[in-house]
């Protein structure tokens, strides 16, 4: 990856700042798993201090792992932002799911979410059967939205999660509101391995600028026609060009599936989509420091998730 694919630009090296004292350092990576909607990108965003996953109320909104990168103290630590673990009935579905897995497979620490509220749904079971079929014992468990919870609820969940033999430590938290987080910031701090940092210091993320820029505008899209629009939609950046003046020109294509749904990103007289590419070029600018100007073009694809090159795109395997 080149440093204009980066989130931010990085210094020449990675490496701690100087007041971090080589052989200090430490350097780990946590994926962070859950069912749908238990909170994972918030809470991700929220440990890394910056926006690095989109959120919605739709489920399923993360299709891909996200790494958001996080400073504390002499440790770097790289969150892994997973999919959602459900049951898959569809393609695009099974590459998700095994995105999940593979994501957990491939870290440092296991970091499950569950929504308070909800408590254990059979997708959060299902997630603790696997762990537990991997012999794991030290999976660290956050329970989020806890404020919304009374205290007495809130402690007999923890003591039936706890009693599952996966978790080694109980994390009570509200990722949205930010309370709590420091303590887990603390204990993984403590305990990821002894090691260089991986990335750059001034790094908050490893996905490449197109396709953030992508998830920023599909982001706005469920906000704006979360009851309206099926889940099948995509978001691509066809070009990225610097402008003399520092701005920046994003020309994106926006795939649905069926005439009826491109009839509803476009709105009634084209309404809807220059709200979407309004608030999209807003967030992007606000994020980039610097002028954004977007362009979205709405196509039909009827064949859209039988498509490799989306796969790819977002690391995903297509024969999952």
């Amino acid at each position: 990856m080149t440093d204009s694919d980066r989130t931010t630009a990085p210094p020449e090296a990675p490496g701690p700042s100087a007041d971090v004292r080589e052989g200090d350092s430490r350097c780990g990576f946590v994926a962070v798993m859950g069912a749908p909607n238990a909170g994972k990108s918030t809470l991700v965003n929220t440990l890394v201090g910056t926006k690095v996953s989109i959120v919605s109320p739709k489920v399923q909104t993360t299709r891909t792992r996200v790494r958001g990168v996080a400073l504390h103290g002499p440790a770097q630590i790289v969150f892994i932002d997973t999919p959602g673990v459900f049951v898959p009935k569809r393609r695009l579905e099974r590459s998700m799911v095994a995105a999940a897995w593979d994501g957990a497979a491939d870290a440092d620490q296991v970091l499950v979410v569950v929504d308070a509220q909800r408590g254990v749904d059979d997708d959060t079971r299902r997630i603790i059967e696997g762990l537990n079929g991997q012999g794991r014992t030290d999976c660290l468990l956050a329970l989020n939205k806890v404020d919304l919870v009374k205290r007495p609820s809130l402690l007999a969940l923890a003591a039936d999660l706890d009693a599952t033999g996966v978790f080694a430590a109980v994390f009570m938290l509200s990722a949205l509101k930010a309370d709590g987080t420091g303590d887990l910031m603390d204990h993984l701090a403590r305990t990821v391995p002894p090691g260089p940092w991986m990335f750059p210091e001034d790094d908050v993320s490893d996905l490449p600028q197109r396709l953030w820029a992508a998830e920023i505008t599909r982001e706005q899209i469920f906000h704006q026609l979360h009851q309206e629009l099926p889940y099948a939609t995509v978001v691509e950046t066809e070009s990225w060009q610097e402008r003399p003046d520092g701005s920046v020109r994003i020309d994106q294509v926006v795939y649905v599936q069926r005439d009826t749904q491109r009839a509803i990103v476009l709105g009634k007289g084209g309404t809807r989509i220059r709200a979407i590419s309004t608030a999209a070029r807003q967030e992007m600018a606000d994020l980039l420091e610097r002028p954004v100007h977007l362009f979205l073009y709405v196509k039909v694809h009827e064949r859209l998730w039988e498509d490799r090159r989306h796969y790819t795109d977002w690391g995903l395997d297509y024969d999952a």
